[in-house]
């Protein structure tokens, strides 16, 4: 196995992180307290720039233990459940998905765009006309889409004033159609709609080691519906109607609280919320410092004809550098690219394998195959992603420069 020159990533982790979690840990509070209600209010203030100038209502923020956690309280909040309905894409980590089916409902996938990773509106379209006629979109019954999951891939922002417009002219009285963002990849992405992840009328976001801004595990679900965040309050923690910080810091006793819902257990505790505390004070300097890097990519492969540049529109976060081969231009495969990049010493990865490769949810719906969303199968085929993290060094950019354009040169079609 080569000798790994640049990692893929590498989490930026100062003496900051390191005396917060001390902190904690010497404090005897462990679990979910004080760093996560700080959290919470830091991380709400984060994604509400510019809100109050534009008259929005005020962020929501729920610290979870994962991305994963806080999609299955959006949904249920928003009321997925069995003989209901989620539209996302086949372009996405698979948890997207499953969370529908951790609730029983079924999910219809939209392609995507033929250019972008994101979601297409027009086929987001074709799936709600057909859910609103006779017998719906599956034949199972009309209306069962309850929500719209856009993905912004690698912080990429999917068309949110389409897919809301979509929501509202597909709504009825009795089933209000919600827009529930995946917004895993995209902190901090201001765009003119507001904040990427709060756009819509929930979004969820992961801290994830990889991610833009980490706490090792762990996300945070946002709102700006009250009534939404009290329901994913209570089901965070068992459906219990007190948290347990309040438990262990009320006059009240602790011991007092009712169970009012079949909830979970998805809190994210004070150790890895002390770790969100210092990162989300420099997550304007990583996404500098990955841009500086995204500027680098952009202008050397601006220059081969063998790469396509990544989509970057509005709020672009650039979690992850998504390089695009053009296969008319070379001999070799992407993964023998991808393979010549790991023999050179390059950490790479592959996002996302679409969801529709997976047996599980090839045994659960027959028509759910790459011939049916081209698109998706397209950008899987061509796409490798490549080393970006905020102490990435341009000597370690220069490398994964070279190593690219030495691969390809060698191994043009044209050749």
């Amino acid at each position: 196995m080569a000798e790994i020159k640049v990692p893929f990533h590498r989490a930026a982790i100062t003496k900051d992180e390191e005396d917060a979690v001390l902190d904690v840990l010497r404090s005897g509070w462990l679990t979910t307290g004080r760093y996560a209600l700080e959290f919470e209010k830091k991380f709400s203030a984060a994604v509400s720039a510019g809100d109050e100038a534009a008259g929005r209502a005020p962020v929501i923020s729920l610290a979870v233990n994962s991305n994963t956690s806080g999609m299955i309280l959006a949904m249920e909040a928003c009321g997925v459940h069995e003989g209901t309905a989620v539209i996302t894409t086949p372009y996405t980590f698979v948890s997207t998905a499953a969370c529908a089916r951790h609730l029983n409902a079924d999910v219809f996938f939209a392609d995507v765009e033929k250019d972008t990773y994101s979601i297409d509106p027009d086929k987001i379209e074709e799936i709600l006309k057909k859910d609103s006629q006779p017998g719906g979109y599956d034949g199972k019954g009309a209306h069962r889409v309850r929500a719209i999951v856009p993905v912004h891939i690698a912080g990429n922002i999917c068309n949110m004033k389409r897919i809301l417009e979509l929501a509202e002219k597909y709504s009825t009285p009795d089933n209000r159609i919600r827009v529930i963002e995946d917004a895993a990849h995209s902190f901090p992405s201001p765009t003119s709609l507001g904040y990427a992840g709060v756009i819509g009328d929930a979004g969820v976001f992961s801290f994830y080691v990889t991610k833009t801004i980490t706490t090792a595990e762990g996300g945070m679900v946002c709102t700006r519906d009250p009534e939404l965040a009290r329901r994913m309050t209570v089901m965070r923690m068992h459906g219990m109607d007190r948290t347990t910080w309040d438990r262990y810091t009320s006059p009240r006793a602790s011991w007092e609280y009712d169970i009012v819902a079949p909830g979970y257990k998805f809190n994210l505790p004070d150790v890895l919320a002390a770790i969100g505390c210092c990162q989300v004070d420099r997550a304007q300097l990583f996404y500098e410092q990955r841009k500086r890097i995204v500027d680098m990519y952009n202008k050397a492969f601006s220059k081969l004809d063998f790469i396509k540049l990544p989509p970057d529109g509005e709020g672009n976060s650039w979690h992850l550098y998504l390089m695009r081969i053009v296969p008319e231009k070379l001999k070799i495969s992407r993964d023998e690219f991808a393979k010549k990049m790991q023999a050179a010493g390059l950490g790479i990865s592959v996002h996302f394998i679409p969801i529709f490769h997976f047996t599980y949810w090839k045994e659960l719906y027959p028509d759910f195959t790459a011939e049916n969303y081209p698109n998706a199968e397209h950008q899987y085929c061509t796409t490798i992603s490549i080393p970006l993290f905020p102490d990435m060094t341009d000597e370690q950019a220069q490398l994964v420069i070279d190593t690219v354009t030495s691969i390809g040169n060698e191994n043009r079609s044209d050749k």
